[in-house]
């Protein structure tokens, strides 16, 4: 359960657009609901952001963007290893802001039953955190 008392299942999997309210301030706070419950202890107190992006929101954490969510579901950037894992054997699929749209490389869409399993996600947000925190770019 998050502070703010949303358990992981009650969450939805892609918030609809509703009318009269911009579609990224609802991504946006959904979004932050899940980080709410997930983001890591030793992260909580870093500058947490989120800006649009391509019609989803994206999560920035020190300046450095690691999730993004919008009408695909919830995708974060990942190191080869766990992003391997989830594409070829958990059911993650490659982040596409388009239908058509180029593949974003580093990223894989969450699948609902990980973004269900608290603990898995919790654990992908930080391999996420600390892959960004690392990498170069």
């Amino acid at each position: 359960m998050g502070k703010n008392g949303m358990s992981v299942s009650d969450r939805p999997a892609v918030v609809p657009r509703p009318v009269g309210r911009p579609m990224n301030e609802e991504f946006r706070r959904t979004l932050s609901e899940w980080l709410d419950a997930s983001l890591p202890e030793e992260f909580s107190g870093r500058a947490l952001e989120f800006k649009p992006f391509f019609g989803a929101v994206a999560g920035y954490l020190d300046g450095k963007l690691f999730v993004s969510y919008g009408n695909f579901g919830l995708a974060l950037k990942l190191p080869v290893g766990p992003r391997t894992e989830l594409l070829e054997r958990q059911g993650g699929t490659p982040l596409r802001y388009f239908p058509k749209g180029h593949v974003k490389k580093e990223y894989v869409v969450i699948p609902r039953r990980i973004l269900d399993d608290g603990r898995t996600f919790r654990e992908l947000v930080r391999q996420s955190v600390d892959y960004v925190r690392t990498s170069a770019r």
